[in-house]
This record gives C-alpha cells, structure tokens and sequence, in this order.
C-alpha cells in the first residue's frame, strides 16, 4: 500500500508541480498554536509538513531552531503529548505529516512503542539525521512492518555512499544544499547541481532540497534542482516576529503563501 507521501509525490508529478515542505518545531511556542500552524501551512499551500520533535542538543541545527526547541522545552511537553497533538490534527486534515526526530530520543522512548505510536497517531514519515547508515538499515527493516516512510539524508559530503544511503529509505532524499547546520543561506553553492545530479543518479523515489532556502527568490532558483523544497529556519523566525506581534499564524500564513507561488 502506497503511503501518503508517495501518493502526494505522484500527484504533483501528474501536475508537473513540486513539493513545497515547510518545517515547525511541535510546541512551539505550544502545542494548540502548533495545531494551528500546522492548518494554516496547509492552506497556504504546504504539500508535506515537517514537525521537529524538540531536543536539547539538537546537533544539525542551528541558532533559530535551536530557539525554538528551547521555547517548546520551556513548556511540560512529552512525546506522548506530541503524539496526542498529532491524533487532534488527524480529525481536521489529511496533510502528510514528518517527525524529524533525535534518535536519542526515539531510543529512550522505545523504538517498538515510537513506531507503533507513530502508526497509530497517522505519523507517515521519520527523519533521523543523527542515525548511522548501519544502524539505519535494521531501523529500516523494523519499519517495513509500519506504513511510515524513513526518510534518507544525503549531503554533499557523503558523495562515496549516496548510493547505499538512498537506497535505505522511502518516501524521498532529503538533500542537505551544503555543509554546516541548519539556517538561512544567500547564495548556494555552484556544485548543488552536481550533487543533485548523483542524487538522482541512484534514488527510485523523489528529492528534496532542504538547508538555507529562506526566500522566494532562493524557490525560483533551485525548484529546478528537485522535487521540492524544504524550508524550516525562515519560517521559525516569522514565528518569532509573530510571537512578538501577537499574530503567528498570519505572519506564517503570508510567508509561506509567497513561498508557494514562487514553487508553483
């Protein structure tokens, strides 16, 4: 049975459109504005949502997203609670739905109880990017009895083994743009081209550029590339300016409407 991201990917392909996937950290500021957020991305034209799961020493982010792991941790938020928050937004909306998730934490949680939570919430994909390739592959073999998607991530430094990693994953590559962490980037660098080129070279399932896209300028120039696009840090500093202006989801909603038509 074909998951939710896989059916949503062949949709756009039919419509030879791309995949705009915004990220948000659950909780923050709170869970109920996550629910919210997670309803007006939609809206505004999010294809996939990913939802970072907080961590207190989040190693493949960085300053703004930090921020906001540690506004959400501010907060008595549980993973159980994430989970229920995901059971609310299932009522409302039928959106494909990513952890990106610290295996720490899916570890000390339990990996049989995460999976079978994630199954049962309506969770479809798992981003893991502190997860060795190794240890990725008997993860990948335990989530065969799940329909949820473990997503690959692909950097340009692990051009020797992009064949082994894409091959351990569905759903889609995660291609990190460049090196270093998590934030906004004003120009990319001119081998992205050729990276996505290997990518492409070795992946069955589709891409997606994630790292330092922050503008609709940055959209139009790398949609090309991939089959859509990630942007996370951008759009955790409208929340920030929404925190402080008392309207989050329209500072959220707006930016990412802009995004959506740069993409289409």
């Amino acid at each position: 049975m074909k998951s939710r991201i896989e059916r949503k990917f062949e949709v756009l392909k039919s419509r030879q459109e791309k995949a705009l996937i915004p990220y948000i950290t659950c909780g923050d500021p709170d869970l109920e504005t996550t629910v919210s957020l997670v309803l007006a991305l939609e809206k505004a034209g999010a294809d996939i949502i990913e939802l970072g799961i907080p961590y207190s020493d989040p190693l493949a982010d960085g300053p703004v997203i930090q921020r906001a792991s540690q506004r959400a941790l501010k907060n008595p938020i549980t993973i159980d609670a994430v989970f229920d928050m995901v059971e609310e937004l299932r009522k409302q909306t039928m959106v494909p739905l990513v952890f990106l998730v610290y295996y720490n934490s899916v570890f000390r949680y339990g990996t049989e109880r995460f999976l079978k939570n994630c199954s049962e919430s309506g969770m479809d994909g798992l981003i893991i990017p502190d997860l060795p390739l190794e240890e990725r592959r008997e993860l990948y073999e335990q989530m065969k009895a799940y329909p949820i998607d473990l997503i690959p991530m692909a950097a340009p430094t692990s051009e020797e083994r992009i064949q082994e990693i894409v091959q351990v994953g569905s759903g889609f590559v995660y291609c990190i743009s460049s090196k270093g962490v998590t934030g906004k980037r004003v120009t990319f660098e001119d081998s992205l081209a050729h990276f996505m080129t290997q990518v492409k070279k070795y992946a069955s399932i589709p891409t997606a550029i994630g790292f330092g896209i922050s503008s609709q300028e940055a959209v139009t120039k790398l949609k090309g590339l991939s089959d859509g696009l990630i942007v996370g840090s951008s759009i955790i500093e409208k929340i920030e300016e929404g925190i402080l202006a008392g309207d989050i989801e329209g500072k959220v909603f707006d930016f990412v409407r802009g995004l959506h038509q740069a993409i289409e």
